[in-house]
């Protein structure tokens, strides 16, 4: 028989945890996007000596597993003594990497980063080059060529598969939980514990997730919509017989 009452006591745990992992999206993804954007560029740079450390960067937090690399966050640079003697001394922006909340957010925003410039360097590559041509014709510098032209081309093209980047996301926040944050998944399993009901429990908290994605999902259709028409194909025009 299916607990009714976990809901209805529940629920306060669960609007906390849904409002942090919140949290950590929108922070990990802006984080991302804004040190993507730059990264990106030089991603797609000719000269190896600038898209190699990208390359490098992004091939690592995109070749090891999310949940590897917070652990590692939280628990791995703790272990370092030059980083025991920054928290010794009070240092403000070391501090940050000793609170479970800043080491998850910081986790997330570097692995979202990763993905998210191989999404917008594909992009770029996919300029058209007649569009590059029109701007060297007008005489645009290489930088107004990036900031009128390459970039917003490439940001909305890249509207696809970045809607999938922020999905993924929203559901690897998931594993916030694991170095005691309480998010919409710890929240679900305090609940559990309290209750011992895991069907029921789990499943309020997976009804939660799918209801975000949804939204998303809709939001994102919306903006392609508005951002992506030029892109579609026309519908025929069938004339009256």
């Amino acid at each position: 028989m299916i607990e009714w009452s976990l809901f209805s006591e529940s629920w306060p745990q669960y609007a906390a945890g849904l409002w942090l992992t919140l949290q950590l999206t929108v922070f990990a993804l802006a984080a991302g996007l804004v040190c993507a954007i730059p990264l990106a560029v030089l991603r797609v740079s000719p000269n190896p000596w600038v898209h190699g450390p990208v390359w490098l960067y992004g091939y690592f937090f995109r070749g090891t597993p999310m949940l590897v690399q917070l652990l590692l966050m939280y628990y791995g640079l703790g272990q370092f003594e030059w980083m025991q003697a920054q928290w010794a001394d009070g240092n403000r922006f070391w501090l940050v990497l000793r609170d479970p909340y800043g080491c998850a957010l910081l986790t997330f925003a570097l692995n979202t980063c990763a993905y998210t410039i191989e999404i917008l360097a594909g992009a770029l590559r996919a300029t058209p080059h007649g569009e590059i041509e029109a701007a060297r014709a007008c005489g645009m510098s290489r930088f107004t060529m990036l900031r009128r032209i390459l970039l917003p081309g490439a940001l909305r093209r890249a509207l696809p598969a970045y809607s999938n980047e922020i999905i993924f996301m929203l559901h690897g926040t998931a594993i916030a939980s694991t170095i005691t944050l309480v998010d919409l998944t710890g929240a679900a399993r305090n609940a559990y514990s309290q209750f011992f009901a895991p069907f029921e429990a789990f499943v309020f908290a997976g009804l939660i997730y799918l209801a975000l994605t949804f939204a998303l999902v809709g939001l994102f259709r919306l903006a392609e919509r508005r951002w992506l028409a030029h892109l579609q194909p026309r519908k025929a025009l069938h004339k009256p017989a």
